[in-house]
């Protein structure tokens, strides 16, 4: 299994334009082969000292693939394409985590 952390930080204010595109992307993304798991999460409120928060612009996307092939695949997806040129102006930064379990 593969594991993606995704951490997506919009230009200013603009984080619910792009969890909109991104929420309308989620059903193509989830019906691919090999898509075990797919999607976003934001802040948790009322956790406490020891959070440290991405804050207002930033959310993560969650992600969990069958394989590298399949990881591979869902990159070079034409949904994925159209998405990115959606948001590319409302971006400010995106930083993707690919891992292994460590088991």
């Amino acid at each position: 299994m593969i594991h993606v952390v995704a951490i997506i930080t919009t230009k200013p204010g603009q984080r619910e334009n792009v969890l909109e595109a991104f929420r309308a992307n989620m059903p193509a993304v989830r019906t691919e082969d090999g898509c075990i798991e797919y999607g976003p999460a934001t802040d948790a409120e009322g956790i406490g000292g020891f959070q440290t928060k991405f804050g207002a612009d930033t959310f993560v996307v969650i992600e969990k693939w069958r394989d590298v092939a399949a990881l591979k695949a869902h990159a070079a997806a034409p949904h994925m394409a159209a998405y990115a040129a959606k948001v590319k102006d409302l971006l400010a930064n995106r930083v993707i985590h690919v891992l292994s379990p460590a088991g």
